[in-house]
């Protein structure tokens, strides 16, 4: 997911109500899985190398699609398909609709009468009066620094369930850093990862007119706010449904929509993954639902805002300096227990205010003349004060835009900065996030 218009280059940097006796089902038959897979190299070359990627259960449907396929990840994904262009794609999806194939991302499951806890000393939320079936953005971090190992949707889906999304660029680095923390912190938890499941997102402002024409189950998605999930069944071209899915409402565009994982740990995804889709591609038709790529769904996630991680996040960020302190509540604040909070909780008030404050703050621009990539330098007065980390030119705005860090201090709307590009110094504009306003589902 790097820049729109250099997507095929820059991919190998390409890094969102039940009863309570289904909940209880749900992931009863999972077993137990804590050894996580050996790395498949991710390699950046040419055909020579798809043979060691991994493919999703959706990739035979990309290449009949006329899909454009590039490593990311360790997988072969659709960086964008043969009847649209990158921007095209993009602008399809903010007056339609669009379906993206997230399957390379990692789907897990923790469980037990100690999961809460456990997520809690690892991320800086609170879990344990999380409403079930509601879902919100937190982040993994380090213990002593405080630094993001990822960022992460987490999902309560029952009591003492929870289901977690992480990105699949930082699979082996997840997996270590997962199997140490729990090794560490005890019993009461269980942890399984779901390999092999399906993940789409069904993005755009007709995504949820198309979705209640595709459900077979009882759903009242006007009710149904963004952050909220539920399980149900969809429909199928022969007559029958799927199992039951996962549909939480979100995502990583900007616009309304869903994600939709097909759990292939209770289910055979590879089986169902595919009709599913080819479904909801027949009931929306063209001219409302296309498939969509990386390239899209990079233009689209910079236009809304949002962070990459390993471009925007590291391990050496505080989610204060990534402007993510929203996602630590205000108990938390004050009661701390998590990894880093000796180095974030003093982060939170600025120097101003007696605090440590941040040296660096996460920042949109709009750069006049040529886009800013990810690596270009920003510049005061001829001297360095941070960098770009994305760019990308707005197929909606028509502007060149960008996300990056500068120093505290630089970081307040409208301040004129110098953005190094091939050589060139551009003007850039520190601008308010989103770009382009989100259009989420919330109560009125």
């Amino acid at each position: 997911m790097k820049g729109f218009g250099n997507a095929v280059r820059a991919a190998p940097r390409l890094q969102a109500s039940l009863t309570k006796s289904r909940l209880n089902t749900s992931f009863a038959a999972i077993p137990v899985f804590k050894v996580y897979q050996q790395r498949v190299d991710v390699r950046y070359a040419s055909d020579t190398a798809n043979a060691d990627l991994k493919k999703t259960p959706l990739y035979d449907l990309h290449i009949a699609q006329g899909g454009k396929m590039v490593p990311f990840a360790g997988h072969s994904m659709p960086v964008q398909y043969a009847n649209a262009s990158l921007a095209e794609s993009h602008h399809f999806t903010r007056n339609h609709a669009s379906l993206f194939d997230v399957s390379h991302m990692v789907q897990h499951i923790f469980k037990g009468p100690n999961a809460a806890a456990f997520l809690e000393k690892l991320t800086p939320s609170g879990w344990s009066n999380q409403g079930i079936m509601q879902s919100k953005l937190t982040t993994f971090l380090w213990p002593g620094t405080g630094g993001i190992v990822d960022d992460s949707v987490i999902t309560r889906i029952g009591e003492d369930e929870y289901y977690v999304v992480t990105n699949g660029a930082c699979f082996e680095k997840d997996c270590k850093y997962l199997d140490e923390e729990l090794g560490k912190f005890g019993a009461g938890v269980e942890w399984t990862r779901l390999d092999g499941s399906g993940l789409v997102a069904l993005q755009g402002p007709q995504a949820a007119e198309i979705l209640k024409e595709a459900l077979a189950s009882e759903v009242n998605l006007d009710k149904l706010y963004f952050g909220n999930a539920v399980y149900a069944d969809l429909k199928l071209a022969d007559g029958s449904k799927t199992h039951p899915v996962l549909i939480s409402r979100g995502g990583y565009t900007g616009e309304d929509g869903f994600e939709i994982s097909f759990n292939g740990k209770l289910y055979p995804a590879l089986e169902s993954t595919t009709p599913a889709v080819e479904s909801l591609l027949k009931i929306a038709g063209p001219e409302r639902l296309q498939l969509a790529g990386l390239g899209a769904r990079d233009s689209l996630r910079l236009e809304a805002g949002m962070c990459l991680y390993g471009n925007d996040l590291d391990d050496t960020t505080t989610p204060v300096e990534a402007g993510l302190a929203w996602v630590i509540p205000k108990d938390r604040r004050a009661t701390g227990g998590f990894h880093g909070a000796e180095v974030i909780i003093p982060q939170l008030t600025p120097k101003s205010k007696g605090g440590a404050g941040v040296e660096r703050r996460r920042v949109g621009f709009v750069v006049q003349g040529a886009p800013a990539r990810d690596g270009a330098e920003v510049q005061k007065d001829g001297e360095p004060v941070g960098k770009i980390t994305s760019g990308v030119p707005s197929p909606t705005l028509g502007k060149n835009i960008a996300m990056g860090y500068v120093k505290d201090g630089l970081q307040k709307a409208g301040t004129e900065l110098d953005v190094v590009v091939r050589g060139r110094k551009r003007k850039g504009i520190v601008t308010k996030m989103p770009f382009v306003p989100s259009r989420y589902h919330k109560p009125e």
